[in-house]
């Protein structure tokens, strides 16, 4: 994407005047100290700015659920929260969530400006994302999901991020690539920060956002995404999103990567279908909104009855399934409700990522395939080491970004380098057999095309 656009300098004739060579001097030495500096203080703001969203998140899942404050420095989980909690209260909680969800969207979408997509604002640096459009939208996905909503909470600090590098690069006067490359460091700085990752912050940066990876985009990148995750360890702490217990990998996992992987791609193809087509038939000017996110989320408090797993993100199951703590009876019921959710959430016009909810489905998934294959006396292999595996190669077609996956899965965990090769395999099976789905659909509508012609 940056490269389509011209990043050469004018360079002075070696005949000029002195006085106009020590002007593009001065011109190039005013632009070589401000973008460097805008890149510094974006990744502070978006490391303060996903910091506070998380405070925010973990203080607002402690007044919901009424769970020890514990939970603000991670003592208490989510999901021990919600399943201390009474049936009742899941409930109310949840239409409350549909009310906020419904009411809130309604209002942005409504009364105030077009929303301006990261996309969009790293696509056309010169359409900005309205300031408190933005914010309102990116505080709904924070309020919703600590809430309980099934959907993810990295768009809201992504968002925040951009928002932030698109006021500054404009103050400090970058040019149009330089703003471009700035956008999209804040939102993966903002990805980075909230999560801890640092290294999957920069590759979403660009892998996603630029498909780039020349040295000084690279450096930027991974300059905003290492001070972000620095600066948000004041206040979240350097520690890693799920606790990976020693798990046993081996030849046997290998094997079984290799036929689960194209699963996982089919799987992770057709819920990117089905993610984006929910989004699409979403209401949003619409006071349809309210009424469908109250019946919506009332549904889901219902199920939560109970599935108390089915709140939030997805960070509990994924971790019941590392410890080996979930049935394969359980996961796939979890398996679809997880998929009935989230899709009808979206359906109903709520906003909220897909990146944690997309490991979850994969984990789910990888936890009945490996009770399927110890079930048939194969050399067996452990369901923790299945679920990480699943829930990266899930993650990688769902979302579109393999490196990007990778990297999660690893520094979500801490996994060690015994997980390379199995992943590795997984993960590039499984786009390789959601490759091929693409190619089938394109010549199945190639091949109708010429019928009717």
């Amino acid at each position: 994407m940056v490269n389509e656009i011209s990043a050469s300098k004018a360079v002075p004739d070696a005949g000029a005047p002195a006085a106009s060579f020590n002007a593009v001097s001065s011109e190039d030495f005013n632009e070589f100290w401000r973008f460097p500096l805008a890149v510094l203080f974006v990744g502070i703001l978006a490391g303060l700015s996903g910091m506070l969203l998380a405070l925010l998140l973990h203080g607002l899942q402690h007044l919901a659920f009424g769970y020890s404050l514990d939970v603000i420095i991670g003592h208490v989980s989510f999901l021990e929260g919600v399943e201390a909690s009474s049936s009742i209260r899941r409930v109310v909680v949840l239409l409350c969530c549909g009310a906020i969800a419904g009411v809130g969207w309604w209002t942005v979408y409504t009364f105030g400006r077009p929303l301006v997509s990261i996309r969009k604002a790293v696509a056309h640096p010169d359409a900005p994302m309205p300031v408190a459009e933005t914010t309102g939208h990116a505080l709904l996905q924070i309020i919703t999901v600590a809430l309980g909503s099934p959907l993810g909470r990295e768009v809201a600090p992504r968002e925040i991020g951009a928002l932030i590098a698109g006021l500054l690069g404009r103050a400090l006067g970058l040019s149009r690539e330089d703003l471009q490359i700035l956008i999209a460091c804040g939102a993966g700085a903002g990805l980075a920060a909230v999560y801890n990752v640092p290294f999957a912050g920069a590759l979403f940066t660009l892998e996603v956002l630029l498909v780039t990876f020349r040295p000084r985009v690279a450096i930027a990148a991974l300059f905003t995404a290492a001070i972000a995750s620095y600066v948000a360890w004041v206040g979240l702490g350097d520690e890693s999103q799920y606790v990976l217990p020693p798990l046993d990998t081996g030849f046997s996992l290998v094997i079984w990567a290799a036929i689960g992987g194209p699963v996982f791609g089919c799987a992770g193809f057709y819920y990117r279908r089905i993610a984006n087509w929910a989004r699409e038939k979403a209401p949003r000017a619409s006071p349809k909104i309210i009424s469908y996110s109250i019946a919506a989320f009332g549904l889901i408090g219902l199920l939560s009855i109970g599935f108390p797993q089915l709140l939030g993100n997805g960070r509990g199951p994924i971790q019941l399934g590392l410890n080996g703590n979930i049935t394969v009876g359980l996961a796939m019921a979890l398996l679809f409700l997880k998929l009935f959710a989230t899709t009808l959430s979206l359906r109903a016009g709520a906003e909220g990522g897909l990146l944690t909810p997309g490991m979850t489905i994969g984990a789910l998934i990888a936890i009945v395939l490996g009770g399927v294959w110890n079930a048939f006396g194969l050399p067996p292999i452990v369901v923790g080491a299945s679920a990480l595996i699943g829930a990266g190669a899930f993650l990688a077609v769902s979302m579109n970004m393999p490196l990007t996956a990778i990297a999660l899965t690893f520094e979500f965990t801490g996994a060690n380098r015994d997980f390379y090769i199995p992943i590795l395999v997984a993960v590039s099976l499984a786009v390789a057999g959601a490759k091929l789905l693409e190619n089938l659909e394109v010549a199945g509508a190639a091949r109708r095309k010429a019928a009717i012609g």
